[in-house]
């Protein structure tokens, strides 16, 4: 019988680096478990400094509804790492004003195979894309603002 993904998941007000929570997350699943995991996919996604117009971005900035967030982020984790048989996961994504540069998201993903992986942090990422509730304003460096739309569902 499958076990259901342990999965960490969290919502971050301030800048972090990607590297160094993927290592705190990499020991933590070697403590808890430390022959289930064989292949890891990650992806580290940064804020880029053009806006969807192509225009300088001085930031991005995320909006959620607190709560709601958080429990549709571990039913889209919790569905995709069963499907794919995952043993752990990890999402960290930034909300507020993030900078460009800056780590927005971190999606990591455990299996005892590189295809489960490799497919898990791929739809995961599709899934937090299309279906998670962000809110998303562009700042440009003129000072200007505009809401992005199509990439949220309600």
């Amino acid at each position: 019988m499958q076990h259901p993904p342990r999965l960490q998941i969290e919502l971050l007000a301030k800048p972090f680096e990607p590297l160094r929570r993927l290592e705190q997350w990499q020991q933590q699943c070697r403590h808890e478990d430390p022959t289930a995991s064989a292949a890891e996919a990650l992806f580290i996604g940064r804020v880029r400094d053009q806006a969807s117009d192509g225009h300088p971005l001085s930031a991005l900035e995320l909006e959620h509804y607190p709560g709601m967030t958080e429990r549709q982020l571990e039913r889209l984790g919790s569905a995709c790492g069963q499907r794919h048989g995952v043993h752990h996961g990890l999402v960290l994504h930034r909300i507020g004003r993030v900078l460009p540069g800056e780590a927005i998201v971190l999606v990591a993903i455990a299996a005892d195979r590189r295809g489960p992986a490799q497919r898990c942090c791929q739809e995961l990422l599709e899934a937090l894309k299309h279906e998670a509730p962000f809110w998303k304003r562009e700042w440009r460096a003129d000072g200007s603002a505009q809401w992005i739309t199509g990439n949220t569902p309600w």
